[in-house]
């Protein structure tokens, strides 16, 4: 499974994105800022991580699914489907 192009550039805004508030993290910690702020901070990280692979998780699903309805490749198993779920949990 691979991320298609209508997927791929929304992912990597979300990834870029979160690269950019894990860089702020970092900042944070360095200067010695307040533990709230931090976290609060590490959370919106933590959130476009998540949007980025329930995105990718979202597409797959629905190339599978088109895909194996036109013969051209087997849908992924309800153990593979979990196993990408559970991966985010």
């Amino acid at each position: 499974m691979q991320v298609n192009e209508d997927t791929r550039t929304p992912v990597l805004n979300r990834l870029r994105r979160a690269q950019g508030q894990l860089a702020g993290v970092i900042a944070m910690i360095e200067d010695g800022r307040d533990c709230k702020d931090v976290v609060t901070q590490l959370a919106a990280v933590s959130r476009a991580l998540d949007r980025a692979g329930f995105k990718i998780i979202a597409s797959g699903m629905r190339d599978c699914a088109g895909a194996a309805e036109s013969g051209e490749q087997a849908p992924l198993t309800e153990e593979e489907l979990e196993k990408l779920f559970l991966a985010l949990a």
